[in-house]
């Protein structure tokens, strides 16, 4: 017979045990409204990754890319079985074992947590880190947590293990503004995913835990010992021999120095496809549709384009000799203190176009001792010193010595040395046309994007000099003049009326005067005076409005015979589809750079159809005109002001040089008939 205290015992034991079961299903049926209510997983099914606008040239090179995330989206398969091994030994080493939410990993993760035996580890799966990274925020509540639990379990329900790793490798951060671990080879490598070694996939793989503080770019300390640390695991896990784990380990760390990753300078072309593409659609999400430009840049001519201005304006730079140090740093005696000290020192200076910034540690005739940017130290010496040589000396101006603490710049030579540069104070530009449909095909606004953002192609309105000459002597052809009619190079006053100010009594750059000289003589020799006598024969109204049919406006050209001169403004991109119409025989062609858009699945959104010379271009001066003008500007080239580019041994060149008052600006227009370039 059962005693009270045992009938009470056993009926609170049925209370709870009815409660517990009412609990249950309460606690059952809140998971089930809760899972029914769990957002859509179309965002993985239909995944459509934020893909940045990417600009290339017309042979598919990359010149330019822009949005707040780098990604390149990969599918599973072109994943290396290597790299998934890494990415699992990291990371989730069951992953292909558990259902989403690894149990004993949670209690081995909690064991070693709690007796510190080892490395601090997290039981977050790869399934449970793509619920995060899609539908959740980091926040760190038993509510966030236990609905990434249910999203974690309707993800595996859903999507094969395979698809959920792929969605893992395309979005998860890796530090650097890369998005997915094809994005990370790029930006810290050069490479795509199937170049790396063992030991760079080890490295990309050891960064989803921190990729902000673990990167090499940022700590390459901490990033090596963590490759370390994902190479002992896959060792650990049989996915590498020992010998493949000890050479991978004892492989340089190598981060690429230029993480742009872009092998064909081309700054101010990507920038103006990126200015073309926010006009057509007027929103930011323009830079994350996954759009590509290919433009009409043909890299190997873009590569010659910006080495030439590069050159050129260091050569020039380097005829008017060293202007002295950019500044003077106070340098402390201590070590310790002298570190800190060099690298606050250059904390804001960047290399500009190759020239490395650098702090002069000791300075003597013979020797340079020099710290750079990045904590490099280097000796220049011999040829390095050449272009400071005078400012090492003691009587050498103060503020033009190098002395210890001066900052300056350094550069490499044709054969690998260091040597001492400076910053340029000029400018150049070029660009070259396709003078039969107007493509571009090479195109540099500056010496510098970083610098200098101004586009002096297509924005620099300047005097072109004497280069815009050949468009009054086509005028003169139309009124019915030829080469060999005769000029006079002779002095001559003109009144007020032909100047719109006071007389003017031009001269010749020789100061000499020639004579009766032929038309073509006069072109070729580029003779200001005899030009002067053309324009003020056909009459400066008839040119005016004749110079427009090669696309200048006529509030561009000044009403007066300064005209002839090229006292006007005009753009390096202007001079080049003017120019155009002389080595196309007469068709007004329209410059453009951008061939087609392409959105992320590979539909061509949009594709440039130009007007072709010779096809449906307008014809604007006749064909004999410009056979002559060519001529003539074939002379330029063989005995006129441009000889000099005989030199590249070419006899199919024409072309014109102007120079402005005081050399202030110095053009160069020469064309053939698959080509104009202007500089």
């Amino acid at each position: 017979m059962m005693t009270p205290i045992l009938a009470r015992l056993g009926y609170g034991l049925a209370v709870l045990a009815g409660l517990g079961v009412v609990v249950g299903l309460a606690a059952l049926f809140a998971v089930i409204l809760i899972f029914q209510s769990l957002p859509s997983l179309d965002p993985l099914t239909n995944y459509q990754p934020r893909i940045p606008l990417r600009i290339y040239t017309a042979d598919d090179v990359l010149i330019g890319e822009f949005g707040e995330e780098r990604r390149t989206p990969v599918k599973i398969d072109a994943v290396p079985q290597k790299l998934r091994q890494a990415i699992l030994a990291a990371e989730d080493d069951r992953f292909y074992q558990h259902g989403g939410i690894d149990y004993p990993g949670v209690l081995r993760a909690a064991w070693v947590n709690l007796t510190g035996g080892g490395e601090v580890q997290g039981a977050s799966t790869i399934t449970m880190q793509v619920a995060r990274n899609f539908f959740l925020g980091r926040e760190k509540t038993f509510k966030r947590k236990f609905y990434e639990a249910l999203l974690t379990l309707k993800i595996e329900s859903t999507l094969s293990k395979d698809q959920i790793l792929e969605l893992y490798v395309n979005q998860i951060y890796l530090g650097e503004r890369a998005y997915g671990f094809a994005a990370a080879a790029e930006v810290y490598f050069g490479k795509p995913l199937d170049k790396l070694s063992l030991a760079e996939m080890g490295l990309l793989a050891a960064l989803p835990k921190a990729p902000s503080r673990d990167n090499p770019v940022v700590n390459l300390d901490r990033a090596t010992e963590r490759r370390g640390y994902v190479l002992r695991r896959m060792h650990d896990l049989k996915y590498i021999t020992e010998e493949e784990y000890r050479a991978a380990r004892q492989e340089p760390l190598v981060v690429r120095s230029n993480r742009r990753g872009f092998a064909v300078a081309a700054d101010y072309v990507a920038e103006m496809a990126r200015q073309a593409i926010f006009e057509r659609y007027q929103q930011e999400q323009s830079y994350s549709e996954g759009l590509s430009v290919y433009t009409t840049i043909r890299a190997a001519e873009q590569l010659a384009a910006d080495q030439a201005v590069r050159q050129g304006v260091l050569d020039y730079d380097r005829r008017h000799g060293y202007r002295g140090p950019e500044g003077l740093v106070d340098l402390p005696s201590d070590q310790a203190a002298l570190d800190d000290a060099l690298q606050q020192a250059l904390d804001d200076e960047h290399e500009v176009n190759g020239l490395k910034p650098g702090v002069v540690l000791e300075a003597n005739p013979m020797a340079v001792k020099i710290y750079l940017k990045g904590g490099e130290r280097i000796d220049v010496r011999g040829e390095g010193l050449k272009f400071v040589q005078q400012v090492l000396r003691a009587k050498a101006a103060p503020r033009q010595r190098l002395l210890r603490g001066s900052l300056i710049r350094v550069e490499k030579d044709a054969k690998g040395l260091w040597q001492i540069s400076q910053l340029p104070e000029v400018e150049a530009a070029l660009v070259s046309v396709d003078p039969r449909d107007g493509a571009i095909h090479a195109l540099v606004g500056g010496f510098d994007f970083g610098r200098n953002k101004f586009n002096h192609v297509t924005q620099a309105l300047r005097q072109p000099g004497s280069s815009f000459k050949p468009f009054i002597y086509s005028a003169a052809l139309e009124k019915g003049f030829s080469p060999g009619t005769i000029i006079a190079d002779t002095p001559v006053t003109f009144q007020s009326a032909g100047t719109g100010w006071k007389p003017w009594s031009p001269g010749n750059y020789e100061h000499d005067f020639l004579g009766p000289i032929s038309m073509r003589t006069a072109l070729v020799k580029s003779r200001n005076v005899a030009s002067a006598r053309i324009l003020q024969s056909i009459g400066i109204p008839y040119a005016r409005d004749y110079v427009t049919r090669f696309g200048f406006s006529a509030d561009q050209v000044p009403p007066y015979l300064t005209m002839v001169l090229g006292s006007g403004s005009v753009t390096p991109l202007q001079m080049a589809q003017a120019y155009s119409m002389f080595a196309n025989t007469g068709y007004r062609v329209t410059p453009y750079f951008i061939e087609r858009i392409v959105d992320r699945d590979g539909g061509v959104v949009q594709q440039t159809k130009p007007a072709r010379a010779g096809e449906d271009a307008e014809r604007v001066i006749d064909v004999r005109n410009a056979f002559i003008m060519t001529s003539i500007m074939q002379d330029v080239i063989r005995r006129g002001t441009a000889a000099r580019a005989m030199q590249l041994g070419r006899h199919d060149l024409a072309g014109k040089t102007g120079t402005t008052n005081d050399f202030t600006d110095a053009w160069f227009d020469g064309f053939n008939e698959q080509l104009v370039a202007v500089a």
